[in-house]
């Protein structure tokens, strides 16, 4: 591999510094990409139009294979995003369409891909942890599971983020 080689990644920042550590980074001449939406927050006296991160907590960066490490340095950077155990390569023409999504449209909004109803789903902690059930309907960040257990049916809600969607498993 090229020691100056140029791959995008993403990298997670501490909670609300996106903008910060772009502006650090932009400081230090390293080429990134946080990309940003319009917003309008309205406060109990006024509307403000703001521009805030599209993905929370994340920025893109494309560095040479050989300084990719010293971005750990930069205050407010926690790690790379990692997949099978080494740093996410994200494709150009991938972030590319980022941007021409954003310069497109106006308004955009990130929705994390929720588990699609009649889902088999296994609940990952609590005291109904390891317990297979059905995914009957999703309520914000709760979600209505059917267990079946004796020969009766218990219809309970959980906690989104306290439940694993079972590969391969839909009713």
């Amino acid at each position: 591999m090229k020691e100056d080689a140029r791959h995008w990644h993403a990298v997670y920042t501490k909670p609300r510094w996106e903008k910060k550590v772009a502006l650090l980074m932009e400081e230090q001449g390293i080429e990134h990409y946080c990309p940003l939406n319009k917003v309008i927050k309205q406060w109990s006296d006024r509307k403000k139009t703001v521009m805030e991160p599209l993905f929370k907590s994340y920025i893109f960066v494309r560095v040479p294979e050989k300084s990719k490490w010293d971005l750990m340095k930069i205050p407010g950077v926690l790690n790379y995003v990692y997949y099978m155990g080494k740093p996410a390569r994200i494709k150009h023409s991938e972030i590319e369409k980022i941007r021409r999504f954003l310069f497109e449209f106006k308004s955009v909004e990130v929705v994390e891909n929720s588990m699609p109803v009649n889902s088999h789903v296994r609940v990952k902690q609590g005291l109904m942890m390891d317990y297979h059930g059905i995914l009957l309907e999703v309520r914000g960040k709760k979600a209505s599971v059917r267990i079946d257990s004796m020969g009766l049916q218990l219809t309970a809600f959980f906690d989104k983020s306290n439940l694993e969607l079972l590969e391969g498993k839909k009713t």
